[in-house]
């Protein structure tokens, strides 16, 4: 269940106050929800926003609603809020709201697809790359295609053997081999166009 704190709904009644708007609430959903690019939105909503299956929190001066489709990533989220010199800092702690990781009975192909999600692919997007699932082949084969900035990346081996394949293998000690299925050579914007430079990983 989402709490708010009283500090938190201190501070969205004075800012509703200041608006003067009749049935003015809050509303919060989750978007990107389930990836690494995960966060909250909070945003003023009237009656008219709302679609009527919202989840709606009774709060001193104002409701706050949910979403319906991100109520189950916001389960356990608290919102709170925290003065400080400068006014005031709204903290939102959704442990939930980036996905949960598979259940250790799920399939190979799931489980690297959320390793790839949460560990791998946010680090080899500062080199504005990514790198996703083709198969898990027989033998507990792993085969991978680059995007983006790894396509045709002159250091795509290095990241995959040194960076991807080290870490896929670390967690999922089952996979016997990691495999590249990329034709780097109809890259459009790669990071590195030859081999010199640095591992994303």
């Amino acid at each position: 269940m989402l709490t708010i704190s009283e500090n938190a709904q201190n501070h969205f009644r004075r800012l509703i106050e200041q608006q003067e708007i009749p049935g003015l609430g809050v509303r919060i959903q989750a978007v990107h929800a389930g990836t690494p690019k995960a966060d909250c939105r909070l945003e003023f909503c009237e009656p008219q926003d709302l679609t009527g299956d919202e989840w709606a929190l009774d709060c001193v001066g104002f409701v706050l609603y949910v979403e319906a489709s991100s109520m189950v990533y916001l389960d356990d989220a608290q919102v709170d809020y925290q003065a400080n010199e400068t006014g005031g800092q709204l903290i939102v702690r959704a442990p939930k709201i980036k996905g949960q990781a598979p259940a250790a009975d799920a399939g190979l192909a799931e489980r690297v697809r959320h390793v790839l999600d949460s560990e791998i692919n946010p680090q080899i997007a500062a080199h504005g790359g990514r790198v996703s699932l083709v198969e898990v082949a027989a033998g507990n084969i792993v085969v991978l295609k680059f995007g983006g900035g790894c396509h045709g990346c002159g250091m795509a081996d290095v990241t995959l053997k040194q960076g991807i394949e080290t870490t896929l293998r670390a967690r999922l000690p089952e996979i016997s081999q990691v495999r590249d299925a990329t034709d780097h050579a109809t890259g459009e914007n790669p990071y590195f166009r030859d081999g010199h430079g640095a591992s994303a990983i």
